[in-house]
């Protein structure tokens, strides 16, 4: 085989191992958040909260509500931003963010809802 087919296998591996390299530090993971205690890298958690318990200053952008995980633990949730339009109708809410051990908080760079199917039956 020829030396130009060689080196082009060779570019190929590379460049692949530099893309699977690339997209796998930029997975924001799912974890709980016991799991993101000690997480120095943005993950997600899913849970539910009780809108009753969410403050909203509307001057500040800032929200602020308890979410509880699949695993019963709840943490207090600082998100600074436009509060989603659904949020008063979301079923659950994944954040995407870091704990904060210090301020004993979730700083939460993203809110995701997940609201009602208007498809499902009631």
């Amino acid at each position: 085989m020829k030396p130009k087919f060689y080196i082009g296998i060779a570019v190929i591996v590379i460049f692949s191992i530099y893309a699977l390299s690339a997209f796998g530090s930029s997975v924001t993971p799912y974890v709980t958040f016991r799991e993101s205690f000690d997480s120095s890298r943005n993950v997600q958690v899913m849970g539910y909260f009780t809108l009753e318990e969410a403050r909203y200053d509307l001057e500040k952008g800032h929200l602020e509500f308890e979410l509880e995980d699949i695993e019963g633990t709840r943490v207090r949730i600082h998100y600074h931003g436009a509060k989603p339009a659904n949020f008063e109708n979301a079923e659950s809410v994944v954040v995407v963010g870091k704990y904060d051990g210090a301020a004993g908080v979730f700083q939460a760079e993203k809110l995701l809802v997940k609201c009602p199917s208007k498809y499902e039956g009631g």
